[in-house]
């Protein structure tokens, strides 16, 4: 009897031991919930497969070779209206890419100067780069494009009073239009020139890296990358001949023809989205520079070193490890808010793909594309600027 009991007693000890196990609990809690997504997924693609079939409509992504049928006023590579649904989807991509970089790269420069200015022992410099922040901030992107759409550039005179400015540019609230270039034969050769130039350029500036580090003298640096950079293709540019000619733009009886122009819609959403993450960028800048020690700043001082050199080679390296991680978030959120284009008519990915969308009624694939393409920028994004980040690490010996 005893040996019963004790028997009991020990396979109910057992399986208390078993229901307070942490490693089978986390795995019943992870299977639990694999179950529950997959359920998620088969239940959303069977109701999407009843709904088609109910409507009449066949799933796939052969609609994509039919002919679009609309034409695109922001055409960075060719397309017409017989173009396939395809070919419009790549422009509105390439849109989005270009909104997204020039705009990350603006918001950028624009956040740091803002963000050192904060820091500033100028109080009006100190003053203003506040206000910027606080306002920019606190205003939502969409009210800020437009603002840049309707608050200034359609205040801008109209094409026959176009604003006349040197190397043959005008202004109009139908944008800015500029020469454009027209390469003639030869100018690849220019074009390799370019990438010698950068290839040699970089490859001086780790050999000067490596010396200062084994002698702690630096080798001047940018006057030969400078040399490298725009001597050696001007050079190759001159001898070819100058294989560049321009088209410029010239006032017609309802517009302008030819040149180049860059359309308001472009710019607005370029600013506002530049301004706007700008602020954003300025404060993660400000946080960097607070996060190094102020013994740094003293000792650079104590050095002799200028206040200008010791934020520029002392303090921004420094601040830099703290600065890359929230940043990454910005540069994905400027490149998601990119989609607001679709409020003024800018031909971005979501813009082209929801007329899409209404004319050929794919709204389950033109939604999935959006998707995966959003997902691989942003993946895209990180993994780059992971790497910088890495790079950017400090050393320890």
């Amino acid at each position: 009897m005893a040996v019963e009991t004790a028997n009991r007693g020990g396979a109910a000890r057992s399986g208390t031991s078993l229901l307070y196990n942490p490693a089978l609990r986390q795995f019943v809690y992870q299977a639990l919930t694999v179950i529950f997504v997959v359920w998620l997924f088969w239940f959303a693609g069977t109701n999407a497969a009843e709904n088609l079939a109910r409507a009449n409509m066949t799933a796939g992504f052969d609609f994509l070779g039919s002919r679009a049928g609309f034409d695109i006023a922001q055409t960075p590579i060719a397309y017409t209206s017989d173009s396939s649904y395809m070919r419009a989807l790549t422009l509105g991509l390439v849109n989005t890419l270009i909104v997204a970089v020039t705009g990350i790269i603006t918001a950028t420069i624009i956040g740091l100067l803002v963000g050192i200015g904060r820091l500033s022992n100028n109080w009006l410099i100190a003053r203003l780069s506040t206000v910027y922040v606080e306002v920019f901030r606190n205003i939502p992107p969409l009210l800020v494009i437009f603002f840049w759409y309707k608050g200034v550039l359609s205040l801008l005179p109209d094409v026959k009073q176009s604003l006349s400015l040197p190397l043959s540019v005008f202004v109009s609230n139908r944008g800015i239009y500029m020469p454009a270039p027209v390469f003639g034969e030869g100018m690849s050769v220019v074009l390799l020139a370019l990438a010698f130039g950068v290839v040699g350029a970089i490859a001086y500036s780790r050999w000067a890296t490596a010396k200062q580090l084994a002698t702690g003298k630096r080798p001047p640096v940018l006057y030969i990358n400078l040399a490298l950079i725009l001597g050696l293709p001007l050079l190759a540019f001159v001898a070819i001949g100058s294989p560049v000619t321009f088209d410029t733009p010239v006032l017609g009886k309802f517009n302008m023809r030819g040149g180049t122009v860059i359309g308001p819609e472009f710019l607005s959403l370029y600013m506002a989205l530049s301004f706007y993450t700008a602020s954003f960028i300025a404060e993660i800048v400000r946080a960097g520079i607070r996060g190094v020690s102020k013994g740094q700043s003293e000792a650079a001082n104590a050095l002799g070193i200028r206040s200008g050199l010791t934020t520029r080679l002392v303090v921004l390296p420094q601040a830099l490890r703290i600065i890359i991680p929230p940043l990454t978030s910005q540069y994905l959120n400027l490149t998601k808010n990119s989609s607001l284009a679709v409020a003024i008519g800018y031909a971005d990915l979501v813009a082209v793909g929801g007329t899409i969308l209404n004319q050929s009624g794919h709204s389950i694939e033109i939604i999935a594309i959006w998707m995966l393409i959003y997902v691989s920028i942003s993946l895209a994004t990180s993994l780059f600027m992971n790497w910088f980040n890495a790079k950017m690490a400090l050393v320890e010996r």
